[in-house]
């Protein structure tokens, strides 16, 4: 049984770190706003690119001669993993299930022949792919000096990515982050970058005599598609990075939270013990001290 000088730095302890964790809540709390409303303002540009882009390709006529981004390489055999994840932890499974679902393509793709290159943007992501995947990592983008992402960030990732494809380094491209959802909801994303995934059509659609586009393009579409689709990539990992700058803090929120409510309940679990040692104590005194009185 622990003695009562050991329970109260016990108890002092945990207080000290509760307060900690309760000032982490309030900090999440006050940056997840602002990055909720980052992310939110990001999505209608991004999906109004994938509009345009599903538009343009439509309306080729063949893909013969259209840009690798578009139609790939013609193989698939190297596999470029971009791994967006956080700089910093105490924010519950939010690193680690991306991590975990890169980590679920990549174990498919090798097991299929594959080969596999991983780039991780953030530290958190590397940490937890190393201990299987040290030999195919190639690059840790470092974003701790980055405070708030803006799209040069995101436009010179993208640089480094084409770069890469220019030079026949890999044939597919996939990006892994967290989608937004809630302070208890974040969802993790695969999104193919290389060659672009273009939306499908809606299914059950009313079907129109009208042309898809009611207007005409100069120049061609395939020559706006070869500007639009290095533009895209910078998109949609400016977009990726909202939503995890927005996810981050919102599973650190809630695991804050949840540190709390536990320290509280140890606190009291501590407090209890606390107060029945020392009645023990107390009675074990009283008993020595009347055992003395009677003997005398």
């Amino acid at each position: 049984m622990a003695s009562l000088k050991e329970l109260q730095n016990s108890i002092k302890s945990v207080k000290a770190t509760q307060k900690i964790t309760k000032a982490m809540q309030m900090v999440a709390a006050a940056k997840l706003r602002r990055a909720q409303e980052a992310a939110e303002a990001g999505r209608p540009y991004a999906k109004r690119m994938e509009t345009i882009l599903g538009n343009l390709n439509a309306r080729i006529p063949s893909k013969e001669g259209a840009s690798p981004l578009l139609i790939g390489t013609g193989k698939d055999d190297t596999h470029l993993l971009v791994v967006a994840t956080a700089e910093r932890g105490l924010c519950g499974g939010f690193n680690g299930n991306i991590a975990k679902k890169a980590n679920v393509l990549a174990q498919k793709l090798l097991s299929d022949g594959k080969e596999v290159k991983i780039l991780c943007i953030g530290h958190k992501g590397y940490a937890v792919l190393k201990a299987e995947h040290h030999s195919r990592l190639l690059e840790v983008i470092d974003m701790r000096d980055i405070k708030n992402v803006a799209f040069s960030d995101a436009h010179a990732m993208a640089k480094q990515i084409l770069s890469m494809f220019d030079n026949g380094e890999f044939d597919v491209c996939t990006l892994f982050y967290s989608e937004f959802r809630s302070v208890i909801s974040q969802i993790p994303t695969a999104l193919q970058l290389i060659p672009a995934q273009m939306p499908e059509p809606e299914e059950n659609a009313p079907v129109s005599s009208e042309p898809v586009t009611p207007y005409d393009y100069e120049p061609d579409e395939a020559d706006i598609l070869k500007d639009l689709l290095p533009l895209n990539i910078g998109t949609q990992i400016f977009r990726a990075l909202q939503e995890n700058a927005a996810s981050e803090q919102g599973a650190r929120m809630s695991a804050m939270d949840n540190a709390t409510r536990n320290a509280g309940e140890m606190i009291n679990d501590l407090t209890l013990e606390f107060n029945r040692t020392r009645q023990a104590q107390i009675t074990r005194e009283l008993i020595e001290i009347i055992s003395g009185a009677e003997a005398v």
